[in-house]
């Protein structure tokens, strides 16, 4: 195991910040819901049908980044 140095607040270097940014894109932004039955099954709709989104998830959630001052 190697540990990494992350600065205080690095969201670009987190997986899981570029995976939420990516599941609010594609599930919140520009939409209203009328009611939260609708929220939750826009929700679960994206969780269910992961392989519409793999092409964008699989760029997004490399560890792909260029490490400075080595």
């Amino acid at each position: 195991m190697q540990l990494l140095f992350l600065p205080p607040y690095a969201p670009n270097l987190n997986l899981i910040e570029r995976f939420w940014k990516y599941f609010k894109k594609i599930v919140l932004y520009n939409r209203y819901f009328e009611s939260f039955a609708d929220f939750k099954a826009a929700c679960e709709n994206f969780f269910r049908h992961p392989n519409q989104y793999r092409g964008d998830l699989r760029s997004l959630l490399t560890e792909n980044f260029a490490i400075v001052g080595e």
